[in-house]
């Protein structure tokens, strides 16, 4: 799954640590998203799409295989 976590954080000025603070996770958490090492849970997908203003199908997208 490919995501566009970094480019959104990017659009709204958000750091790592406040885009986890937002939404109750740590900045480590964010990071390991950003760089495809950690499949967000349904929940927090949805918290990072309420926080970005987007869909979850605008931040994540199945890739081929997945």
């Amino acid at each position: 799954m490919k995501n566009r976590l970094k480019v959104c954080r990017a659009e709204l000025n958000l750091s790592q640590a406040e885009l986890a603070d937002r939404i109750g996770v740590s900045r480590q958490t964010i990071n390991s998203i950003e760089a495809n090492r950690y499949v967000p849970s349904t929940v927090l997908a949805l918290k990072m799409s309420r926080v970005f203003a987007l869909p979850v199908e605008q931040l994540f997208q199945l890739e081929e295989g997945d």
